[in-house]
């Protein structure tokens, strides 16, 4: 396949990151929290931009650690040990700072737990009881608030493949998002846009992916530029939402549907079966692809051939030899 129109690895492609995750000594016990994945791996992909709220805020390493209390529906960070110490402002004021500098990221990954970066379920205290896991870092709440659509998740859940190949897929979607946004959205670039995309999003949401259809549709009754903010809302949306095998087996059985004139007995029968096995959890998802692509290689088609869905992100990254 000619499919080059899609990204193959680009270490442009900037994503915020916890600084402790790179391996910064920056833990309030002046250690780090260093992940094997994001720096072996992630890294020969991506550009880190590292961040840690605590020191750039003052803070020395090592210190005291902080913690979430709740005060009358008020979330504070504030020591530990001595609760009159209290980061609320300054740890918020530097993510709202930060929000406003990070229009060319494409994501962000931060460290779970932490009262400053983590993205969700982080302990808060109430008085005396025992802490619920229904925070979120006050860092990560300014970056999250101000920028929606920014692709964020946390270190812990990348050990998940299907949440990391959802991460990363929406990276590269968001990255080529912001190349269209650069030379500049035009109607017939955001038809094609969507063009590309048409697989990858059926994958994600069938009904949701006709909705869009018709909201193009009427391009004409709209400002094209109020247009395009409601379809990147839509579409990053839709791909929050995980795919599943039978979301996929019904994409990869519509794309079939262009081998079948070109297939001959054989061939159909094992490209159906493979599919098949995929479907009952026999084969990883690359299984099916790798065999749609040869065939596709033999007998091009120019639709396909665009199609984002059969490479949304680097092969040498293997996300999908586990899904």
């Amino acid at each position: 396949m000619n499919n080059r129109n899609i990204t193959q690895g680009n270490k442009e492609i900037s994503i915020g990151i916890s600084a402790c995750l790179l391996g910064a000594k920056v833990r309030f016990d002046g250690g780090h929290k260093r992940d094997r994945y994001i720096n072996d791996l992630l890294s020969q992909h991506f550009r880190f931009v590292p961040f840690c709220p605590e020191v750039a805020i003052g803070m020395p390493t090592p210190r005291e650690p902080i913690r979430l209390v709740d005060e009358q529906g008020n979330i504070r960070a504030v020591g530990t040990r001595d609760a009159s110490q209290d980061f609320t402002v300054q740890l918020t004021g530097y993510g709202a700072k930060v929000a406003d500098s990070i229009d060319t990221l494409c994501g962000f990954v931060f460290k779970k737990d932490s009262p400053s970066c983590g993205m969700e379920r982080v302990k808060v205290y109430v008085d005396n009881r025992m802490p619920e896991r229904k925070g979120r870092g006050l860092f990560a709440a300014q970056i999250m608030q101000r920028h929606p659509l920014l692709p964020v998740e946390e270190e812990g859940r990348l050990n998940d493949p299907v949440l990391r190949e959802n991460f990363i897929n929406r990276v590269f979607v968001f990255s080529r998002w912001k190349e269209l946004q650069h030379v500049g959205i035009t109607k017939a670039a955001l038809i094609d846009f969507h063009t590309r995309h048409k697989y990858l999003l059926l994958a994600h949401n069938q009904q949701a992916y006709r909705q869009l259809g018709r909201i193009l549709a009427s391009m004409k009754d709209y400002d094209l530029s109020t247009l395009a903010q409601q379809y990147i809302e839509r579409v990053m949306a839709i791909l929050k939402k995980r795919a599943s095998r039978k979301t996929h087996v019904n994409v990869l059985q519509h794309l079939v549907g262009f081998l079948r004139p070109k297939l001959n007995n054989y061939d159909r029968v094992e490209m159906l079966d493979t599919i098949n096995a995929y479907a009952r959890g026999e084969y990883p998802l690359i299984v099916p692809i790798t065999l749609l692509k040869h065939h596709f290689r033999c007998n091009p088609h120019p639709f396909v051939d665009r199609q984002v869905y059969l490479d949304p992100h680097p092969r040498a990254m293997m996300l999908r030899n586990t899904i």
